[in-house]
């Protein structure tokens, strides 16, 4: 149990350390919210709202966008990265062009997304899934072409054919790259989504960051900082807890 509450020590130090500041007036809270106050504006925002939204409705908005834009690239990762990594002739086809849509500014693409889809919802997800499709393909290329040469050569030896090569050897050795892809592209979903949600967004965490800027209520934007941070952090713990599952025969 002690050993469990070890790794919260330093950011209850931090929060310690923050609200002695802002009680002694070195942080001011026209600059910085104390997190007395800050937790204050969660109860407001989950009772009452701002702007006719609570803080639970806003959420569940942005966990949508972001969950739905990242299955979406996660699907077109896969799709790519598994003829890109077992064949020569998929990686010629695939991979150039990959490659050079990954070196892209996914955000500088907001403006030509707006043109071709308007300012409803798939612009939003689609910039999330852009996004998220790159740090999987790139790792589960990576995990398939870097599979032990001798497990595939003695796969060879048992006659194994070549679906049953890549079932119980290639997609196997790949999984821990997979893994890593997949908590790497969360990441990035939910960065792209502070973004995106700033499109013309009627709703959503984003919206009311935007909303408490127009009104210098930097105690609400900290709380939407915060909010995407603890998604960020339990969906990363939810691929985490996936990944102990799926990769215990590494134990």
């Amino acid at each position: 149990m002690g050993r469990a509450l070890l790794p919260w020590l330093s950011p209850l130090a931090l929060l310690v350390l923050w609200q002695a500041l802002s009680s002694l007036g070195v942080l001011q809270e026209s600059t910085l919210a104390s997190p007395v106050t800050i937790a204050g504006t969660v109860r407001d925002l989950v009772t009452q709202g701002l702007f006719g939204s609570t803080l639970q409705q806003n959420t569940l908005v942005s966990a949508q966008r972001a969950l739905l834009g990242f299955a979406i690239g996660a699907a077109l990762a896969i799709v790519l990265a598994l003829p890109a990594g077992l064949s020569a002739a998929g990686a010629l086809v695939i991979d150039p062009p990959m490659q050079m849509l990954r070196m892209l500014p996914h955000l500088g693409l907001i403006p030509l997304f707006i043109l071709w889809m308007g300012l409803g919802e798939q612009p939003k997800i689609a910039l999330v899934a852009f996004g998220s499709v790159f740090p999987l393909y790139l790792n589960l290329v990576a995990g398939i072409r870097g599979v032990d040469r001798k497990i595939a050569e003695a796969a060879t030896s048992m006659r194994l054919s070549r679906w049953q090569r890549i079932r119980y050897v290639v997609l196997p050795g790949a999984m821990p790259h997979a893994m890593t892809g997949l908590r790497q592209s969360l990441g990035v979903a939910w960065l792209t989504l502070i973004v995106a949600e700033q499109i013309a967004a009627d709703r959503g965490i984003g919206k009311m960051i935007m909303d408490a800027r127009e009104f210098l209520m930097n105690d609400v934007i900290v709380v939407g900082l915060v909010v995407y941070m603890l998604l960020g952090l339990l969906t990363d713990a939810l691929v985490r807890l996936v990944e102990r599952r799926v990769l215990a025969w590494r134990a």
